[in-house]
C-alpha cells in the first residue's frame, strides 16, 4: 500500500508528486485497470499464451547478430 509521511514545511504539490511515483511504481492503477472487469480463466490462458509466443519469436528475431550459421 502507497503511503508517505508529508513533512509540516512541505509544499504539497511535491508530496502529490511523491505519492503519484510511489503509485506508478507498485503498479496500483495498472492492477486496478487489469482487474476493472472480469476475465474468464481462458481468456487470460489465451493472452498469456500468445504474450509467451511473442517473446519467444521476438527472442529468435533478435538472436540473428550478424553470425554466419552454417
Amino acid at each position: 500500500m502507497a503511503n508517505i509521511v508529508v513533512d509540516e514545511y512541505e509544499p504539497l504539490e511535491k508530496a502529490i508528486k511523491r505519492f503519484k511515483r510511489m503509485v506508478e511504481k507498485e503498479g496500483i492503477i495498472r492492477e486496478f485497470k487489469r482487474r476493472e472487469y472480469y476475465e474468464k480463466p481462458s481468456t487470460v490462458l489465451n493472452r498469456k499464451n500468445k504474450a509467451l509466443r511473442r517473446k519467444l519469436v521476438k527472442r529468435t528475431r533478435g538472436g540473428r547478430n550478424g553470425r554466419s550459421e552454417s
